[in-house]
Formats: C-alpha cells, sequence, structure tokens
C-alpha cells in the first residue's frame, strides 16, 4: 500500500484534477503539506517524481507530480531532483483499467547514482502501484538502496 496525502474523492479528487486540468500550480503546496506526516521519521536524501508523458507536459506547462515532489522536498528541507525519465510511448493511464494499468505500466530509466542513496519518489495519484513500481525498479537497478513511494492521492 503506497502512502497517499488525500483520497481521490470529494475534496481531495478536486484539489488534484485542479491542479492537474486548471492549472492550479498553487495547489502543489497544500498537498505536498498533507504527505509531510508520511515521510516523518524516514530518513531521505533526495525527493523525486514519476514523470508524465512529454506530450501532457507540453500540453499542461507542467508535470503535476514534478510540482508536488518539489513542494514537498521544499518542506522536508531535501533537494529535489529529476532522476526518472520515461521510456517509450505508452498511453497514459487515466482511464484505464486495474489490469490495463498493470500490463501497460510505463516504463522509467533513472540517473545512476553512487554509494548509498535514499529516494522518496512522488506519483501524483495512484490507483494500483503499477508505476510507482515501475519507477522503483528504474531506481534500485540505478544503484538507489532505498526507494520509498509516497501520492498525493490513493484511490478507495
Amino acid at each position: 500500500m503506497v502512502p497517499a496525502g488525500v483520497t481521490f474523492v470529494g475534496t481531495g479528487r478536486r484539489l488534484l484534477l485542479g491542479l492537474k486540468y486548471a492549472n492550479g500550480r498553487t495547489l502543489a503546496r497544500p498537498l505536498a503539506q498533507r504527505m509531510v506526516p508520511l515521510v516523518e521519521g524516514r530518513s531521505v536524501d533526495v525527493v523525486t517524481w514519476a514523470p508524465t508523458t512529454a506530450r501532457r507536459i507540453r500540453r499542461r506547462g507542467f508535470d503535476q507530480a514534478e510540482l508536488i515532489a518539489r513542494a514537498l522536498a521544499a518542506e522536508l528541507g531535501v533537494p529535489c531532483r529529476r532522476m526518472l525519465r520515461r521510456i517509450g510511448r505508452g498511453a497514459p493511464q487515466t482511464g484505464r483499467s486495474r489490469d490495463e494499468r498493470t500490463i501497460a505500466a510505463p516504463r522509467f530509466v533513472a540517473r545512476r547514482v553512487w554509494g548509498p542513496v535514499r529516494v522518496l519518489v512522488v506519483d501524483d495519484v495512484v490507483t494500483t502501484g503499477a508505476t510507482l513500481r515501475a519507477a522503483e525498479r528504474a531506481l534500485r537497478r540505478a544503484g538507489c538502496t532505498t526507494v520509498l513511494p509516497i501520492a498525493a492521492a490513493a484511490t478507495p
């Protein structure tokens, strides 16, 4: 189970949809503040995010997971670095069933790290965890010793 700041229903859903589809960039910080208690007591060296597709970034003008990750890193007082790159032309997870999400999970390649590195990897919404599992695999292959997944919101 991936820890999440809010449930993706009601107000939590409206917050995430406002961030993603209504250019609600200012919503990243309150979401990150809801995530801080889920991380406290865990030691992390760096925060990163599971990037969305280049097409979505072009359409929106930003990557919502990056905005949340940067806000969370600022709240935690640790650096935020781009460590993952999405590869392939996988279709977005939005609108897919749980089974389809697991089968068609995105693929990532991670920046190589040297020495023990503890990474907190952020996603905007977690449904099955397929995206965060793919991100974790890439980060571990790149040498990260600890990978802690977290999401701004989780579907019930």
